[in-house]
């Protein structure tokens, strides 16, 4: 797939294109559905598969005094997009001047003019132009006047649809299950192995510690069963992932780190290896121990339950 990173990077022989359009936070099952459209609209048509996203996400932009905090990172999502097999992304900057174009602006200067665009794939609910004054009727009367098609996505989702806002909120109560069956997969987070308290090692249970700028939605605190990959090594290891403040220890710092039962893990040298945590289930929530000896007892019976979850 190949990634565009400014709208100057955009060949002129890209050619004819189908395009969509979207924040694709966490590129959940309901963006599957959108993707996979496109890339079948691309082919049947022998158009290049185009999507756009945005960066930074919109609400940052319109109401920066209460941001959202995102699914996952740029590179994951780009990642997570690449998996679909459409043939390029377009990161797009959003900012407050690139949403002041008019509907018709968008469509005929953007759209058809800088992207090519022969077929657009939007769900029902599309918006867009200066104060989303554009709507489904007004791209398709656009298209019928332009000669582009108009591809309509009903609404998916399996009791309701799918959708980011709700993932979210699932991920700040720790319900990463539920997460995972809108997401398709297990919600997960990327970042580099850096050195912390070393407590776990002290108490038998040695832990990599994932850095602050991870990233993805850190998941509530909790312990949980998940995975820890190392990508460079093609590991792939089950773990007790810890999140949380380790109020025993009365700290202030958030941090995620993982235990590996059962493999010789405190051998691994792996700080500053690129890492990826995956959340399965909440095992339990954050508890203040009163001393060592009953948080050792805990975390026993954590690995003991993580290896019923993960099998």
């Amino acid at each position: 797939m190949d990634i565009f990173r400014r709208l100057e990077d955009v060949p002129e022989d890209l050619g004819r294109t189908a395009v969509t359009i979207g924040n694709f936070d966490g590129v959940h099952c309901g963006h599957a559905v959108v993707l996979e459209t496109l890339r079948s609209k691309a082919v049947e048509r022998d158009l290049t598969s185009l999507v756009v996203t945005f960066d930074p996400h919109p609400r940052l932009v319109h109401q920066a005094d209460s941001p959202v905090e995102l699914i996952c990172g740029l590179e994951q999502r780009l990642g997570r997009i690449a998996l679909s097999g459409v043939d390029a992304v377009l990161v797009q900057s959003y900012s407050l001047a690139f949403a002041e174009q008019s509907a018709e602006e968008f469509v005929l200067d953007y759209l058809v003019g800088k992207l090519g665009a022969r077929a657009v794939v939007v769900g029902a609910d599309v918006r867009f132009g200066r104060g989303n004054s554009g709507d489904l009727a007004t791209l398709t009367a656009l298209g019928d006047e332009h000669g582009f098609d108009v591809c309509v996505i009903d609404e998916v989702g399996e009791g309701g649809r799918y959708s980011s806002s709700a993932i979210r909120r699932l991920l700040e109560i720790g319900d990463v299950r539920a997460a995972a069956e809108q997401l398709g997969y297990d919600h997960t987070l990327t970042g580099t192995v850096v050195h912390g308290e070393k407590r776990g090692r002290e108490m038998g249970f040695p832990t990599a510690n994932l850095d602050l700028e991870a990233e993805g939605l850190v998941p509530a605190d909790g312990v949980y069963a998940g995975w820890m990959t190392f990508p460079a090594r093609g590991l792939r290891l089950p773990t007790a992932i810890s999140v949380g403040t380790n109020p025993t220890f009365h700290g202030s710092v958030r941090t995620v780190e993982g235990h590996a039962p059962d493999v010789a893990f405190a051998d691994l040298d792996v700080y500053g290896e690129t890492m990826e945590v995956s959340f399965v289930e909440r095992i339990r929530g954050q508890v203040a121990f009163r001393g060592m000896g009953p948080l050792i007892e805990q975390m026993h019976d954590d690995v003991d339950r993580v290896r019923a979850v993960l099998g």
